[in-house]
């Protein structure tokens, strides 16, 4: 079973993030959009590894959805996520428009920022389905009080890559990054000093790094059995602080929905369980937003 890291990176490379930035700075962003559709339909053409497990994936949700792997449905997987690459340039810009950001539980939401304004830190759970950058969006040129930080983790060539480019395009952010492959005690104890002082930590927890030696759960999504990395819900377990699963969907036009669950913490067994749950339910609400191209699902 291939591993998303042994995929090569068709989509992120920093020249095709600063030529979306100059496209979308000349041409807005309708104009970048048909772009996308354009770059989509040919890497959708040569990408015959990521058509078969996109195809996978939409055999596997099919029963839970009536949606067929047809390839007409895996363009339309593939033309999702490009169109959510397209939005992220406007996000990191700090340019969108936070009027067409809702969330779909006004009583997590004010949940959320009654923990988030206790001012002892926040921990959030998200994943590679929606945007999570809409929901970081809240935090991009914003002022909260000193030593306010944004703490994200992600692959060590995708910091490389974000941290360059964000920097350049958008005011400052009190953005810190810390990378997957390398979590242990020094980052923990980082993080712990952030969040004590009013951060909040975005994490992934359903792709495993780079790092093949990292501790797995085996967990069953979607009636199927995929592997999840061990490491994020330790880190956040060690935080003690309020842990919260977030996804981000599109809805409609630029229109984004904030799903959020706040999970009462009792043991890790039971935040991976939960956190499973939370990623099958939000998913099935928008099954064409589910961006693991790679895959993700064991062999029965």
């Amino acid at each position: 079973m291939r591993k998303w890291y042994q995929i090569k990176e068709q989509a992120a490379g920093e020249k095709r993030l600063w030529l979306s930035w100059y496209l979308y700075k000349i041409f807005g962003k309708k104009a970048l959009y048909w772009i996308a559709f354009l770059v989509t339909f040919f890497t959708f053409i040569f990408a015959k590894d990521i058509r078969k497990y996109s195809k996978k994936y939409l055999a596997v949700i099919s029963p839970l959805t009536g949606l067929k792997p047809s390839l007409f449905n895996q363009f339309r997987h593939f033309l999702s996520y490009a169109f959510v690459l397209a939005d992220k340039i406007e996000i990191f810009s700090g340019k969108f428009d936070r009027a067409k950001i809702l969330f779909a539980s006004d009583g997590e939401k004010e949940l959320f920022y009654n923990d988030f304004y206790k001012k002892n830190g926040v921990f959030c759970l998200c994943s590679h389905a929606g945007n999570t950058e809409v929901m970081r969006s809240f935090f991009i040129n914003n002022e909260f009080w000193p030593d306010f930080s944004v703490n994200v983790f992600m692959s060590r060539t995708q910091s490389q890559i974000y941290n360059n480019f964000i920097s350049k395009i958008s005011k400052k952010i009190p953005l810190n990054y810390f990378y997957v492959e390398d979590i242990g005690i020094g980052t923990s104890i980082k993080l712990k000093e952030n969040l004590d002082k009013g951060g909040v930590a975005f994490i992934a927890g359903d792709r495993l790094a780079e790092n093949t030696n990292a501790a797995v759960f085996e967990a069953e999504l979607f009636g199927h059995k995929v592997e999840l990395p061990e490491g994020s819900f330790k880190i956040a377990e060690l935080m003690e602080v309020p842990i919260y699963f977030v996804i981000a969907l599109k809805t409609r036009n630029d229109t984004y929905t904030i799903h959020l669950q706040k999970h009462k913490f009792t043991n890790i067994k039971e935040l991976e369980k939960s956190y499973v749950k939370f990623l099958e339910r939000i998913t099935l609400l928008s099954p064409l937003q589910f961006y693991h191209f790679y895959d993700l699902f064991h062999e029965e």
